[in-house]
């Protein structure tokens, strides 16, 4: 009987030999990726791995607190353009600025999740709605930020290593990744997470047992905004130039429907809906040109829709994803995953 006889083996990291060596394959198989690929699926994998840290800290306020937020675009933004403000004002070193616009963006997520306090379900998105669009309006009106020009991303060098191409990129950013999810599936298993959850499950029976729940939602907010920042700043230096129609609600609801396409409350389900609909977005773009069903969909829209609504088709696959998995499967890919698991291990009855 797998029976866990103290606390320590719920939170450690390795359960058996058997997940030490998979976890070692999935870092050597990291390590030697851009060796193996071109130079676009390395730019890909920053892409998706920059989604994936932001998509975890939004997966601790929404699946695992039961907050819900439309406005990470602007914690993503803040991110973005504190890390690059840091550097060029203020002449940080790129990990401390990427670190202060982390915890730059958690201070303006501490402040929304007050008015949080008082509100659930569609009125706190609208609210955190609210502030995503507030945010790009502000930037886009401040010299210091660029204004509506945007600001260019500096050079970047950490120690004597110059980071010039999507490769250095890479081994910066795929190390980063897997720091943040560790951290985050060490803040769920211990008390601050079965916190959370608490309020997630029953808040007034939570605090009734003692959680404080000012403090634990505000925290959550704090923690979600700063994956975001981090993300946003390292987005930066992906892109090399932002501004801020980048940043917007699209990307804003992007973001929530990784987390509930991979699965509400659960790290690996953020990481796989992360992944999907990034490569999704990334491959839709010029649906055009891929062999047949570009030709098919070029066809079909001069008798029904222009070759603008074409090529944004990926909204449309999105939703429909987004349906079937709420039909099929509210568990979303994670649920996939459990059965998937039950499945082989009662094979063949």
């Amino acid at each position: 009987m797998d029976m866990k006889r103290d606390y320590y083996e719920d939170v450690q990291l390795f359960t058996s030999g058997v997940v030490v060596f998979w976890f070692a394959v999935l870092m050597i198989g990291l390590a030697v990726f851009p060796l193996l690929v071109k130079n676009y699926y390395v730019y890909m994998a920053n892409f998706l791995a920059i989604n994936v840290i932001v998509v975890v800290g939004l997966n601790i306020l929404v699946g695992y607190t039961g907050q819900v937020s439309l406005g990470h675009a602007g914690f993503f933004a803040i991110g973005a353009y504190g890390t690059l403000i840091f550097m060029n004002q203020l002449h940080f070193p790129f990990l401390l600025a990427l670190v202060a616009a982390g915890f730059l963006a958690a201070g303006f997520g501490f402040l929304l999740g007050l008015p949080a306090l008082r509100l659930e379900g569609p009125y706190l998105a609208i609210a955190t709605l609210g502030f995503g669009l507030t945010i790009t309006q502000i930037i886009g009106r401040i010299e210091l930020f660029g204004g509506r020009q945007g600001l260019h991303a500096p050079e970047l060098t950490i120690g004597p290593w110059h980071l010039d191409t999507d490769t250095d990129l890479y081994y910066l950013l795929i190390p980063l990744t897997v720091l943040l999810t560790l951290a985050a599936r060490n803040i769920v298993r211990t008390k601050v997470g079965r916190a959370f959850v608490a309020i997630r499950d029953a808040e007034i029976a939570a605090e009734t047992m003692g959680v404080n729940i000012v403090f634990y939602k505000t925290l959550a907010f704090a923690v979600s905004a700063f994956y975001a920042g981090v993300g946003g700043g390292l987005f930066a230096f992906v892109l090399r130039f932002i501004e801020p129609e980048v940043f917007t609600l699209l990307m804003s609801i992007m973001f929530l429907a990784m987390v509930v396409v991979g699965g509400l409350g659960s790290i690996m389900g953020a990481i796989t809906g992360a992944c999907l609909l990034s490569w999704l977005d990334l491959q839709l773009r010029n649906i055009l040109s891929i062999p047949y069903i570009g030709d098919w969909l070029e066809s079909l829209s001069k008798s029904y829709f222009s070759l603008t609504g074409v090529s944004n088709i990926q909204f449309v696959v999105f939703g429909l994803i987004m349906i079937l998995i709420m039909v099929f499967e509210p568990l979303g890919i994670y649920g996939f995953w459990i059965r998937t698991k039950k499945y082989w291990k009662t094979w063949p009855f």
